[in-house]
């Protein structure tokens, strides 16, 4: 019978452990953004951590020296357990816990427990859930000890469950049924997707990195009543909205999970479905938390996750937010981006150039059209309205004359 562990209510208190291999390495930058991460899994950090050596150990990330600091720390800070700010094997989480005597996460395990906390629908729960397990199958020896002491917390939360699955067979088989229902949602996904290729609306993906407020931008431009807090990963679940262009043209935004260093090639893999949203789309926009210390090198991981998913095709737009925290003077650089605005989703100050940006994008891709409709084919200016821009109409004896930029597929069917 397989045990049960409950979740344990009190914030769990953590010390963070990093490796820096090299002084160019943004162990800093990593270890704070892990610390952030902890702060929205529910846990207290009570310190940090680092080690400089040339490679993490093979056989318990940090070497023995250091591992006896750590061992020190967690005794006089009554810690309940470490966050190493890597993805650990089998064999260095075993030996850590053995040594330590405590609970030992990695930051795998903290990504999917926050994921596990924010998936809200039923694609987002199965993809959740599949990675974990997937996860947790080759962790199931040493996990074992660790949660049986400490009990359940970050890193045993499922969506809908409190507890921890330890049998293989049973795992496997839960692994399997998880595949097929999320093949079935990735058909329905598809289905919806091929209908809105076959319409001539352009669709936006919406990127960026983690809590760059790209569903603070959505809901400022569609009132999508999207989730938005700051914290990471406050949002996980795809969502597409209509917005209307003052031109009269509609186009569909679609917001993605946010991207973030260190991704977990579990869950690029489990949410590859969502995440192709951008592929599929016909421009990108790219949002960047220009207040952070760290945006440039943030950019950086956004075009690397674009390129693990082969989306590198897309015009970009790069949408340099939250302007209202940023002292003057400063400047960041965009150079792959077709255009850069600078705005502020939250007063909206930028937004309306962002909108400006957009229709002068859209009108470069359309194909300039003059024509005489017969009365009887009015229905077709009804189209270019909805699909492209009516840039002149006139009632005439013969029928109405339209000047307009419209959609090569809009052209193709006039």
């Amino acid at each position: 019978m397989a045990e049960l562990y409950e979740i344990k209510k009190d914030a769990e208190r953590v010390i963070l452990v990093g490796v820096q291999m090299s002084e160019q390495d943004d162990t800093a930058e990593s270890l704070e953004e892990l610390r952030e991460l902890a702060k929205t899994a529910g846990a207290e950090t009570l310190d940090i951590i680092v080690q400089n050596r040339e490679s993490v150990h093979p056989g318990t990330y940090i070497g023995k020296g250091k591992m006896e600091e750590v061992a020190a720390r967690i005794r006089e800070l009554e810690a309940d357990g470490i966050i190493c700010d890597d993805e650990l094997s089998p064999a260095q989480m075993k030996n850590l816990e053995n040594y330590l005597d405590c609970k030992v996460m990695d930051r795998t395990m903290l990504i999917l427990d926050i994921f596990a906390q924010h998936a809200v629908t039923r694609e987002g729960k199965i993809q959740v859930e599949l990675a974990q397990l997937k996860y947790r199958q080759t962790r199931l020896i040493g996990m074992h000890g660790a949660l049986s002491r400490l009990g359940g917390g970050i890193g045993t939360r499922g969506p809908g469950e409190s507890r921890l699955e330890t049998d293989r067979r049973l795992i496997r088989s839960r692994i399997a049924q998880l595949g097929r229902e999320l093949a079935e949602v990735k058909k329905n996904r598809e289905v919806a997707r091929n209908l809105r290729s076959k319409s001539p609306t352009p669709v936006f993906a919406i990127v960026g990195y983690t809590n760059a407020g790209k569903s603070t931008l959505l809901n400022y431009l569609t009132q999508a009543g999207v989730l938005s807090e700051d914290m990471l990963f406050a949002t996980l679940d795809p969502t597409t909205r209509n917005l209307k262009l003052a031109s009269g043209e509609e186009i569909l935004l679609t917001d993605t999970v946010g991207f973030i260093r260190k991704l977990p090639h579990h869950l690029v893999d489990a949410f590859r479905s969502t995440l192709e949203e951008a592929k599929y789309s016909d421009m990108i926009l790219h949002v960047v938390d220009a207040s952070n210390d760290d945006a440039e090198k943030q950019i950086h991981v956004v075009y690397e996750t674009l390129r693990r998913l082969e989306i590198l095709d897309k015009p970009v737009i790069t949408v340099f937010n939250k302007q209202d925290r940023i002292p003057g003077g400063r400047t960041i650089k965009d150079l792959k981006a077709e255009r850069t605005v600078k705005l502020s989703a939250k007063t909206g100050e930028g937004v309306q150039e962002l909108l400006s940006v957009i229709e002068e994008l859209l009108a470069e891709r359309k194909i300039l059209i003059e024509k005489v409709f017969g009365y009887q084919e009015a229905g077709k200016i009804q189209k270019i309205r909805k699909f492209g821009q009516l840039l002149e109409e006139e009632y005439r004896e013969d029928g109405i004359y339209v000047k307009a930029y419209v959609p090569k597929e809009v052209f193709c069917a006039l």
